[in-house]
């Protein structure tokens, strides 16, 4: 197929050109009119960010994007052309993109419903695993007999004492439905592979992307367990309540970001195999945004790892006070446990200190993003995106305050952990927006994309 199309590029060469240059003087007639509106605009993000977003969605760019794709498609066989990841034409690559973005969309279910789960200390009811799954209690003497396994948890001995049958069935639904989402959501991945493979769309290298994806989500249902493990066991203290380790949580919690973040970023790289990019002024202008663009996300990420500890030691409900904690600003047993380190990942205080600091480092190195690059010459997509990101990270931080201020409430407690997965599904769009495009792609860009007015 690829040959074929390489020989009908050659034959049609003519007809290629047409396209380009047809496609450039649509976009040119589109943007200047984009320019006049977006400079009336009173504010600098506010006005970028309305018409980015338009551009990117559904605005006026909307054919400029079938274009670029369509350019990418014919420009993809060539010699320094871009391999594409899926073959079989845009059909195939919208289906396969479609069941990445879901498989993605259902790891964010996932990891909102394993915050539920945990806010509602449901995650120590099922006090056994299999790894194929098993069938839920359906008889009285059924429920009597996990009821009584969970008597002989700590769990219910130092918390739970006197809890009755139906809170019982509560937490333990809790903690079921998590774990037969998460086999639902392997059931769904699979059989689209297996389908896909079979038709013959995935590339090598799509191939072990995925499956090294497959095997990572399969890993998780074990270090869910090997989490839960840790909260079955008797507290060190008597004064301790049972909790499942912090570092257990936190590797929990990281792994299905990464599951997440690999999904979406490899949906992306199907359905826009080339960065909206319609000129060299664009291009040079995103690789500036670029430099700043990956620290960012690094600290973002930190940030979101951070808060798992903050989960895994309760220490949201300590210091309920913002900006002081408690009477100080700084409390005075930060660094009580010995050796050092173990301070910044099982004392509470320091755990909830760090994080108050990077979140306020993340929303700082947001906005300084935005602020240095407010003035460049840069697809009207990229800039909707760095204004979207402030706007979420204020939301985020927002979350977080109300959050700590409220002793952690299961309804904003999710929503601040559904908040971070959702600032860091900014910033993977924000980076993929700003890959360089395929040589091919650049010796057809012209310099200037835009006209200015005076």
């Amino acid at each position: 197929m690829f040959r074929a199309v390489g020989s009908a590029l050659k034959r049609n060469k003519e007809a290629f050109n047409v396209i380009a240059r047809g496609s450039h003087r649509a976009f040119t007639s589109k943007i200047t009119a984009a320019t006049v509106t977006s400079s009336a605009s009173s504010s600098p993000l506010a006005g970028n960010s309305l018409y980015g977003l338009r551009s990117l969605l559904k605005g006026q760019n909307a054919s400029l994007f079938r274009n670029m794709s369509t350019v990418a498609s014919i420009s993809s066989e060539s010699k320094e052309g871009l391999k594409l990841l899926v073959t079989g034409g845009p059909q195939a690559r919208k289906w396969v993109g479609i069941w990445l973005f879901g498989s993605a969309a259902w790891v964010f279910s996932m990891v909102v419903l394993g915050g539920v789960t945990r806010l509602t200390r449901s995650g120590l009811s099922m006090t056994d695993w299999k790894f194929t799954g098993e069938f839920p209690p359906l008889s009285d003497e059924a429920w009597a007999k996990e009821f009584e396994k969970y008597k002989h948890s700590p769990e219910y001995k130092r918390v739970n004492k006197g809890m009755n049958l139906e809170d019982f069935k509560f937490i333990y639904w809790m903690e079921y439905a998590h774990r037969m989402w998460g086999r639902g959501l392997g059931i769904m991945f699979a059989l689209p592979f297996s389908f896909f493979l079979r038709k013959g769309y995935i590339t090598l290298r799509l191939g072990v992307q995925l499956s090294g994806l497959f095997a990572l989500g399969a890993g998780q249902g074990f270090i869910g367990w090997w989490m839960v493990k840790s909260g079955l066991e008797e507290p060190p203290s008597e004064y301790s309540q049972p909790r499942v380790s912090p570092y257990r949580l936190a590797a929990h919690l990281t792994s299905a970001f990464a599951i997440y973040c690999g999904l979406f970023w490899t949906a992306l790289s199907v359905v826009m195999p080339e960065p909206p990019a319609e000129s060299l002024a664009w291009v040079r202008g995103a690789a500036k945004v670029k430099k700043l663009a990956l620290p960012v996300s690094l600290i973002v990420g930190i940030t979101a790892i951070s808060g798992a500890f903050v989960a895994g030691n309760d220490a949201g409900r300590a210091f309920n006070t913002f900006p002081k904690m408690g009477d100080t600003w700084i409390p005075d047993n930060i660094f009580e446990m010995k050796p050092l380190m173990r301070n910044f990942f099982e004392n509470t205080a320091t755990v909830q200190l760090d994080h108050r600091l990077l979140a306020t480092t993340t929303l700082m190195a947001i906005g300084t993003m935005w602020w240095f690059t407010r003035k460049l010459d840069i697809h009207p997509a990229v800039k909707a995106l760095i204004g979207s990101t402030v706007g979420m990270t204020a939301v985020q931080v927002t979350l977080g305050v109300s959050t700590l201020l409220s002793y952690v409430p299961v309804s904003l407690g999710s929503a601040h952990q559904a908040g971070a997965l959702t600032l860091l599904t900014l910033m993977l769009l924000l980076n993929h927006t700003l890959r360089r495009p395929s040589p091919s792609l650049l010796k057809s860009l012209p310099q200037v994309a835009k006209l200015n007015f005076s």
